[in-house]
C-alpha cells in the first residue's frame, strides 16, 4: 500500500545532540494526521525534514511512494506547504499572488486561470480576490497562504500552525475550508496549538515530545492509554462521608472522595453506564442534586504522555 506520507526513522542532531530522535509514521491516501507536541519536541525540525528544507541525518521520507532523498524534485512537487509566517507579497493582490505562485509550480496559462478561481472560491476569498493582500485582516491573510498550497492540486497538505494569531471569526472560516478538503479527499498532515482544532479536524494523531513519537493513533485510542477513568462529581444533599464509603464499594469505583462541604468527586470506568447504580447505591442515606460525568479527553492524554500542556 502506497501512503500519502511516510517518514522512517527521521534523525536530525545539532552539536551532537539528536532533536529529532528515530522518528516514524505514515499518513493514509486521504487522512487527516495531526502532530501535536510541546514546544522544543522537535515538531518544527521534522516537518521542516518532510517538506525537504531540512537533510536529515538518518532516516527517510517517501511522499506518495517517491523517495524525498532521491527525487526531491518531484517528492516536494506533491506537497502543499503551508508555513507559520505568511508568505505573500503584500503589495500585491491575492489573485496577482497566485498567478506569481502558479507559474513558478510551472502551471499553464489556461489551467492557472481556473485554478485561481478555484482556490480563491475554496478559500473564502472570491470577492476580495482583487484587493491587496495588505489590506487583509490577519485571517483572510492566513486563506490567501493555503490557497497558495493549493495551486498545484497536491497529493498531500502540511499546514503548520494555520490559524495562529487570528480572531474567532476567521479562524472558524479557516477550519471550515480545511474541513472541505479533506472531505474532498485532500491528504493532510495538521499541527496546531489548539487541541479542539486537531479534534474537530483529525482522524488520527502523532505526540512528538523530546525528540520521539510517544504515542499514535485515533483519539479513542490515545484516551484509552489513560485507563479509561471517568470523574464524576456528585453534590448531594444527607451524609456525604457516609455516601462516600457506600460508593466505594460500588464495582468501577476507583476512588471517592470528599471534596467539599456537599460534594464528592469519584474516579471510576465507564461513569456514564455507572450512573444508576451510584445513584442507587446513596439512595436513602442522601439525595443527589448534581451530576457531572467528566471523560478523558485528548488534552488529558497530551498531558499523561508528555507530562506538560500543549502550550508550555
Amino acid at each position: 500500500m502506497t501512503f500519502a506520507l511516510t517518514c522512517e526513522n527521521l534523525v536530525k542532531r545539532y552539536d551532537g545532540t539528536a532533536v529529532v530522535d528515530h522518528v516514524g509514521f505514515h499518513i493514509d491516501s486521504g487522512e487527516a494526521y495531526g502532530l501535536l507536541g510541546p514546544n522544543g519536541a522537535g515538531k518544527t525540525t521534522t516537518i521542516s525534514m518532510l517538506v525537504g528544507l531540512l537533510r536529515p541525518d538518518g532516516g527517510s521520507v517517501q511522499v506518495n511512494g517517491i523517495e524525498m532523498g532521491s527525487d526531491p524534485v518531484e517528492a516536494k512537487r506533491l506537497i502543499g506547504y503551508v508555513p507559520q509566517e505568511i508568505a505573500l507579497y503584500p503589495e500585491l493582490t491575492a489573485r496577482e499572488n497566485l498567478r506569481y505562485f502558479g507559474r513558478l509550480y510551472g502551471l499553464g496559462r489556461r489551467r492557472l486561470a481556473a485554478r485561481i478561481t478555484e482556490v480563491l472560491d475554496a478559500v473564502g476569498l472570491s470577492e476580495r480576490g482583487d484587493d491587496k493582500v495588505q489590506t487583509y485582516s490577519g485571517g483572510m491573510k492566513r486563506r490567501a497562504n493555503i490557497g497558495v498550497a493549493l495551486l498545484h492540486e497536491p497529493e498531500l497538505l502540511i499546514l503548520d500552525e494555520p490559524t495562529v494569531g487570528v480572531d474567532p471569526q476567521s479562524r472558524v472560516a479557516i477550519l471550515d475550508s480545511i474541513e472541505r478538503l479533506v472531505g474532498e479527499g485532500v491528504s493532510l498532515l495538521y499541527t496546531s496549538h489548539y487541541m479542539e482544532e486537531v479534534e474537530r479536524v483529525c482522524t488520527r494523531v502523532g505526540i512528538i515530545d523530546k525528540g520521539r513519537v510517544v504515542a499514535d493513533g485515533t483519539r479513542r485510542e490515545l484516551v484509552a492509554e489513560l485507563g479509561g477513568t471517568d470523574k464524576v462529581d456528585l453534590v448531594l444533599d444527607g451524609d456525604v462521608h457516609a455516601a462516600a464509603e457506600k460508593l466505594r464499594a460500588v464495582e468501577g469505583v476507583t476512588e471517592a472522595a470528599v471534596t467539599g462541604q456537599n460534594s464528592l468527586r469519584l474516579l471510576a470506568v465507564g461513569g456514564r453506564h455507572l450512573l444508576p447504580a451510584l445513584l442507587g447505591a446513596v439512595d436513602g442515606l442522601a439525595q443527589v442534586t448534581g451530576v457531572d460525568v467528566i471523560e478523558p479527553d485528548l488534552e488529558a492524554a497530551f498531558l499523561h504522555l508528555t507530562g506538560s500542556t500543549l502550550r508550555d
